[in-house]
C-alpha cells in the first residue's frame, strides 16, 4: 500500500472482519465495521499510538456497528454510512440486533453519504458506492490511491452476502456485484467483512454470482 497501512480484528459473535487504516506519516486512523468488543478495538487504537478521525460503517446490521456508539464517546470520532441506510441503522429489528443480542441497538451517522460521493479522511480520498442487495443501503468504500475496496458483506471470496434479511435482494445484489467487478481496475484488493481478503482479478475470474 501506498499511503496507508492495514490492520484488523475479527470481533464479535459472527466473525466480523474490523479494519484500521492508518495514514503512514500523521498515523491518522480510520476503523471501519467495529462490530463489537470496543475495548479491545480501544486497545488496539492505543497499541497503534494515534486518534482515530472516523468510523466508515459498509452497512448498519448489528455485528458490524455495536462497538459504534461506545467508540464515538471515547474517542469523539464522526460515523459515516450511505444515506440509504439510515432506517436499517435506526431501526434494530431491521439491524437484527434485537433478535440476536437481545436488545435494540441503534447508530445515527455524522454524516449520511450519497452514491459516488467522495470524501477525504487521513489523507487519503474515499468514494463511497452505494451496493444495496445485502440490506437497502450497504456500500462499499473505494481508496482508489491505495488500490483497495472495503466492502463489507457485497462481496466476500467467491461469494456475497445474504439477500434473505430484511431488506435484502438477489436482484439487487447482482446488479451492485457487476457495479463493484466491472468497473474496478483488476488490481484491486478487497478487504470483506468476513473471512479473507481477495481482488478484483479473482472475483471476476470465479465468484459464481456474476
Amino acid at each position: 500500500m501506498k499511503n496507508l497501512n492495514l490492520r484488523s480484528l475479527v470481533v464479535g459473535p459472527v466473525m466480523t472482519n474490523c479494519y484500521f487504516l492508518q495514514n503512514k506519516e500523521t498515523t491518522e486512523l480510520i476503523l471501519v465495521d467495529p462490530g463489537a468488543e470496543a475495548e479491545r478495538i480501544s486497545k488496539m487504537i492505543e497499541k497503534l499510538g494515534k486518534k482515530p478521525v472516523a468510523i466508515l460503517l459498509t452497512h448498519g446490521h448489528y455485528d458490524h456497528m455495536m462497538a459504534v456508539n461506545e467508540l464515538r464517546q471515547e474517542w469523539k470520532i464522526p460515523i459515516f454510512a450511505s444515506k440509504a441506510e439510515k432506517e436499517t441503522l435506526s431501526n434494530p429489528e431491521i439491524n437484527l440486533s434485537l433478535e440476536w443480542e437481545g436488545r435494540g441497538y441503534t447508530v445515527e451517522a455524522d454524516e449520511y453519504l450519497e452514491d459516488g460521493q467522495e470524501i477525504e479522511l487521513a489523507g487519503s480520498k474515499i468514494r463511497m458506492y452505494l451496493t444495496p442487495g445485502h440490506t437497502e443501503g450497504s456500500c462499499c468504500y473505494y481508496f482508489e490511491e491505495e488500490e483497495l475496496l472495503m466492502s463489507g458483506d457485497t462481496i466476500f471470496e467467491g461469494n456475497c452476502g445474504r439477500c434473505d434479511l430484511p431488506g435484502g435482494s438477489f436482484a439487487q445484489m447482482q446488479i451492485s456485484l457487476h457495479k463493484i467487478i466491472d468497473h474496478l481496475p483488476q488490481e484491486v484488493q478487497i478487504y470483506p467483512g468476513h473471512g479473507n481478503e481477495t481482488s478484483i482479478r479473482h472475483e471476476k475470474s470465479y465468484n459464481p454470482y456474476l
